[in-house]
């Protein structure tokens, strides 16, 4: 039987992120930010202490049924009894506009009222501190527990007897309660009354944001549910854009390959911005790219990832005090792909901010002043077009000139002569068009394989990886180029494993990958549309919504033979692949009927 560890639904507001799983157990958040203490990390098994929790136990549980509201980050949990009784939690972080800025504290909003019957829950919570090493001190008033996390004082007011939350007893559910978790200040009013002008105003806010998405015709639960979750992956104190919401989930069982996601890649989060700018969503890419410009080095070079205060150093270490998700540690704080060379960033973040400079619907686009930001990074592709790097996949123990980067660099050059054009600077154009062809006529040379048939992982490589199904999208080579077409048929034969696919078969620092890389897939679907194979496309990218948990997210990976989800979580890539193929397969809405 299908294990369901992932079975959990995220809820946020730019500023922090909560895991629930189906009984309304909060078991992943760090406060006070992304990359802050998970001061709730039952999700990783702390190994000396009860909780790591903040839960609402129904005695004599039966089921339960759990489901956003429509076109929100507000979740709705109903747990059933075996004595038909009933209640529901509404859990959502606050979100609305207040003073021409954004509300949006760290702080959970937990609604919790009998629906049947005669229900008796307990309420407990009880962070950790310091990545589950120890139980934080506590104090408590009439109606308030706080708890002393490290940098951060964590409060609940509630209007449940503060003695019932201490003591975990449980009580009848007569009327609706409500608990507020999050920063160290007394509330101003009635508890009642400001959990439900929140819970309005958050549910208006989601639904007047989704409103101006341009969806596709089909499938547009799960493209919202994909954007919203994009959404809530912004740091919008810096515009850093997190890659996923935990660390240590692996990428297959007892593989080992656990990694903290919880910084910016430079490259997830362009692939992040291009997907809301399709969608109409363009704040995003205005909020990174002020963060890329506050990281901006006097010579253009950038790091794979960075921070989402913009910190470089992200030294890696290991956590004893977590056994792991399941158990399969270990747990892993902070990222050693730090240090790596991967060239293809100046790319990303190139093809990221172009739609600035085109869009006349933005306040602010850019001009000359923003053109002459961002050829510092094309300075740094050319020069680095042909030099080996670690590559997307982040290799830990080789580099090579890869093919995927090099045309990421043309795509830099690219992408900057047809900026100069906008803002009227020849010369510039000139240049950089001309270091663009350059780029990809020795791509051409030294990526493609005429023994082989196909473009290949590296310059004169033998080997095919996922990424040069990205060739077409960025523009580097038609869609209907036989090279191109013959290099998807090629992945296709090799990659594909049932309705999923490798992102690479050659073994790397740790093994043969075992598990299929979700984008991957989402890839594939994209090329085979492009190629005129949409009906296989539209098959297959029906399989893949199938393996979505039941709230609609995906981490970053699927097991081959059950399809269950493996690695860290909801992961900002594979809803981007979501979105990015959806748009492509949807039939127009001329077709609406």
């Amino acid at each position: 039987m299908q294990r369901a560890d992932l079975d959990l639904a995220v809820i946020g507001n730019g500023s922090f992120g909560a895991l629930i799983d189906k009984r309304a157990r909060i078991v992943w958040s760090c406060l006070p930010a992304f990359d802050g203490d998970p001061a709730f990390c039952a999700l990783l098994s702390p190994r000396d202490h009860d909780g790591g929790d903040f839960a609402v136990e129904l005695e004599d549980f039966a089921d339960s049924e759990q489901h956003y509201f429509t076109n929100t980050a507000i979740l709705r949990t109903v747990l059933r009894d075996t004595q038909g009784g009933a209640i529901e939690v509404i859990d959502f972080a606050p979100r609305w506009k207040r003073h021409g800025r954004l509300y949006r504290p760290p702080s959970v909003i937990r609604r919790i009222r009998p629906l049947s019957g005669s229900p008796r829950i307990r309420i407990r919570a009880r962070p950790l501190a310091d990545w589950g090493a120890r139980t934080p001190e506590s104090t408590w008033g009439s109606n308030h527990l706080r708890w002393l996390l490290p940098g951060f004082t964590l409060r609940l007011t509630t209007d449940v007897p503060v003695r019932f939350i201490r003591e975990g007893t449980a009580f009848a559910l007569t009327q609706p309660v409500d608990l507020v978790l999050g920063v160290d200040e007394t509330l101003q009013r009635s508890l009642a009354g400001y959990a439900q002008d929140a819970f309005q105003r958050t549910a208006e806010y989601w639904r007047e944001w989704v409103r101006y998405l341009s969806v596709p015709l089909e499938w547009q639960d799960a493209v919202i549910r994909s954007a919203i979750t994009l959404k809530l992956c912004q740091y919008e104190d810096s515009g850093a854009i997190i890659a996923a919401m935990t660390t240590s989930i692996p990428e297959a069982p007892g593989s080992a390959r656990n990694w903290d996601y919880r910084y910016c890649w430079l490259r997830d989060a362009a692939f992040v911005v291009r997907a809301l700018n399709r969608l109409g969503a363009t704040r995003t890419m205005e909020g990174f790219l002020h963060y890329i410009f506050n990281l901006a080095t006097s010579d253009g070079s950038l790091q794979p990832l960075y921070g989402i205060g913009m910190e470089e150093k992200l030294d890696e270490s290991e956590v004893p005090s977590l056994a792991g998700y399941r158990g399969m540690g270990p747990v892993r704080r902070g990222n050693l792909a730090w240090v790596q060379k991967q060239h293809d960033v100046y790319g990303s973040v190139v093809l990221a901010s172009t739609q600035l400079f085109f869009d006349q619907r933005l306040e602010a686009p850019g001009d000359a002043d923003t053109f002459a930001r961002l050829e510092p990074l094309g300075e740094r592709a050319y020069a680095l077009h042909d030099v080996p790097d670690a590559g997307l996949w982040e290799f830990r123990g080789r580099t090579s000139v890869h093919t995927y980067t090099s045309a990421m660099c043309w795509a830099a050059c690219d992408r900057l002569a047809k900026i100069a054009s906008r803002v009227q600077l020849p010369e510039r154009a000139l240049l950089w068009r001309q270091r663009a062809d350059a780029i990809h006529q020795r791509v051409i040379e030294r990526g493609w394989n005429a023994r082989l048939g196909h473009f290949t992982d590296a310059w004169d490589g033998q080997h095919l990886d996922a990424s040069l199904l990205l060739l077409a999208d960025i523009g580097f080579i038609d869609a209907l180029d036989p090279r191109y077409v013959a290099t998807v048929e090629a992945i296709g034969r090799e990659l594909r494993h049932g309705n999923a696919l490798y992102r690479y078969i050659a073994p790397d620092d740790f093994g043969a990958p075992e598990t299929s890389f979700t984008i991957c897939t989402f890839w594939y679907i994209d090329a085979l549309a492009a190629i005129g194979r949409v009906a296989e496309a539209r098959d297959l990218f029906e399989s893949v919504l199938a393996r979505r948990n039941h709230v609609g997210l995906l981490s970053e990976d699927l097991a081959f033979d059950d399809g269950e989800q493996w690695g860290n979580f909801p992961q900002t890539y594979s809803h981007v692949g979501l979105i990015t193929a959806a748009m492509r397969l949807s039939r127009p809405w001329q077709d609406a009927s």
